[in-house]
């Protein structure tokens, strides 16, 4: 069976079920006799995009120009002023346009984090101050004598409170109390210091002025060896409430003195004015030192 042509088509042809319909039954429809599809439809053999109702039709020719070319009546939406652009393609960058600068954000974040840590620093430094301080408050002590294992010198005292050499001529010796330089060591003037204290009745007494009513640290420096020893305070004429511990802190042996220097106080109350402070040897107490310096401080202190 070969192709043929059957003469033009008619247009109630086109449609291959029109005879399912009343207008395309009143059209002169009919089923199909050979199968499904146009009746003797293997007839039509036409060029691409010709159509024939009757008569020979022109071939259809695009309006639009060769292929991949634009028609020249369309115009694509972002080349019309205000238009999108075109789909998956971002915008170029206008002149003199730069990407974000890392750099910048990244040395910004390493500032805050630095002013992070500083504070958090200088936070945890002015906690530890706060301890160190009610620490030294809590530990104060409550006795009103101590004594003190590091020796000083005399440049520890007070400049606005009296200072004096316990040979010194302001300071009155008795009971056989006496100045001597025979033993190094001292940081009075010229090495002086006080001896013959061992023995009961003997005395250093010390004349002084003070600003105003309150506790005040009466130091004193000395040189024990051997065993500890501890002797009585007198201030304005009372016996204070405990002895002057005067320890061997510096483990001299017996009698070695130039190895046993060191200071040692007590927290009298002072009155203002003149007021008279006494050391001395009474029954009982342990006398065996050299006394070379007393020297005020106010308040209750330890150094």
């Amino acid at each position: 069976m070969t192709p043929g042509d059957n003469g033009a088509s008619t247009p109630e042809e086109d449609d291959p079920f029109g005879y399912l319909y009343a207008d395309g039954q009143a059209r002169g429809a009919q089923p199909p006799s050979g199968g499904y599809g146009y009746p003797n439809s293997v007839s039509r053999v036409r060029a691409v995009g010709e159509r024939q109702y009757g008569q020979q039709q022109a071939p259809y020719v695009p309006q639009q120009g060769a292929y991949g070319q634009p028609n020249a009546h369309y115009q694509a939406p972002e080349t019309l002023p205000g238009g999108a652009p075109p789909a998956g393609h971002a915008p170029a960058p206008g002149p003199g346009r730069r990407g974000p600068n890392t750099k910048g954000l990244l040395i910004g974040a390493i500032a805050v984090v630095a002013a992070v840590v500083i504070g958090i620093s200088v936070a945890m430094l002015n906690g530890n101050s706060d301890d160190k301080s009610d620490n030294q408050a809590g530990t104060t002590p409550t006795q009103s004598q101590s004594t003190d294992p590091t020796p000083t010198s005399s440049s520890s005292a007070d400049g606005q409170l009296p200072k004096a050499d316990a040979a010194d001529s302001s300071v009155q010796l008795s009971g056989g109390a006496a100045p001597a330089t025979d033993v190094k060591g001292s940081r009075a003037a010229g090495g002086k210091y006080v001896g013959g204290l061992n023995q009961v009745g003997a005395s250093v007494t010390w004349s002084v002025d003070v600003p105003s009513d309150g506790d005040y640290t009466l130091f004193t420096g000395y040189s024990a060896t051997g065993d500890d020893q501890s002797m009585t305070v007198t201030v304005n004429g009372k016996e204070f409430g405990s002895k002057l511990g005067l320890r061997n802190w510096r483990h001299a042996a017996d009698n070695d003195f130039t190895q046993g220097w060191t200071r040692s106080y007590v927290w009298p109350t002072l009155k203002k004015g003149n007021n008279t402070i006494s050391i001395s040897c009474q029954p009982g107490d342990k006398c065996n030192v050299l006394l070379d310096q007393l020297w005020l401080k106010a308040g209750r202190v330890t150094s």
